[in-house]
């Protein structure tokens, strides 16, 4: 790790505070011609909010950004702001393989009105993580609202450390993590190493039961994506009551369907992608938001009816398995 003095483009971004509690992360609606379905969008972001969540992170993983121009990811952005009216902060996604891109997205991003940032690290080319704090530090120069690092070690091969995490929070660049690692510790260490003050959310649903208990100020990932309303009670159980036996009911509900969303993801191998379980899970039980976008396919029929149950066990009305 270099100990190299920052440059003079950096300057705090923690102006607004950051959310607490839990996020989801809002899909993207497409045509079976790969077209953007927008009018789907509104009804979906409704239906998160009437089911609880704290905030709302438009073009995350879970928006599918990967596979989007950069004038449709414009677009879903200013609907998703505008239709979400203030309701709760808009988190948004403002990725890209470049600095020069990712700089235009999140001065794009405040502009129409987001109240923070989620960027990944550039993906694909994997620069060593002295090179993407400088990205990193380039993007807070840019805009005045706060930058959430999104940890994703497997899809952009940057792992980032504590002490890079420390250091970029020290200096001001960004106000929080979402750690998607699946050792629990490190998030724990992280909370450690800045005495709670650079907001952690847990990102992977894996290590979100420990991830709280140990303090993390909140959730983004799958289940609060898919099943708010069953992901805030969990939030509450820890978080807000400290009741562990409560939470331990809440999360043996849950985990079947974490362990079904994630099979093929942790498998590295076939099986139930994740996505496919999410919008199939969002279809059953919310207004429709259609299927992923190719490479990613609709979830193989086998997976509906285990799918169905264990959303009927959480509390949820299926309208369809099919």
């Amino acid at each position: 790790m270099s100990n190299t003095t920052p440059t003079n483009i950096v300057k705090p971004n923690q102006r607004k505070p950051l959310f607490r509690g839990v996020c989801a992360s809002s899909v993207t609606p497409f045509k079976a011609d790969g077209g953007l379905e927008l009018e789907r969008l509104k009804p979906h972001i409704d239906w998160l909010i009437s089911e609880g969540v704290d905030a709302i992170s438009p073009l995350g993983s879970s928006g599918e950004f990967a596979g989007m121009e950069m004038d449709d990811r414009k677009r879903v952005l200013e609907v998703a702001i505008e239709h979400c009216g203030g309701r709760v902060p808009v988190v948004a996604g403002t990725h890209h393989v470049s600095t020069r891109l990712t700089v235009e997205l999140s001065r794009h991003a405040e502009r129409a009105g987001a109240d923070a940032l989620l960027v990944v690290p550039p993906y694909y080319m994997a620069p060593t993580p002295t090179q993407v704090m400088e990205h990193y530090r380039r993007i807070a120069a840019a805009v005045s609202v706060p930058v959430i690092l999104y940890h994703n070690i497997p899809l952009t091969c940057v792992d980032f450390k504590t002490a890079h995490l420390v250091q970029l929070f020290e200096e001001g660049v960004i106000g929080g993590v979402k750690m998607s690692n699946a050792e629990p510790d490190r998030i724990c260490e992280l909370l450690q190493a800045t005495g709670g003050r650079l907001f952690v959310y847990a990102g992977i649903d894996s290590v979100a039961f420990e991830g709280l208990c140990h303090g993390a100020h909140g959730w983004i990932s799958g289940i609060p994506s898919m099943v708010p309303g069953a992901a805030r009670r969990l939030y509450e159980a820890i978080a807000v009551r400290g009741d562990l036996a409560a939470a331990r009911e809440i999360w043996a509900k849950l985990a079947p369907l974490m362990r079904l969303q994630f099979s093929a993801y942790h498998a590295r191998g076939d099986g139930a992608h994740w996505f496919s379980v999410m919008k199939a899970g969002l279809n059953m039980i919310g207004p429709a938001v259609g299927n992923p976008a190719p490479p990613v396919l609709p979830l193989p029929r086998e997976y509906d009816e285990p799918l169905a149950q264990i959303l009927r066990d959480l509390g949820y009305k299926v309208e369809s398995a099919n």
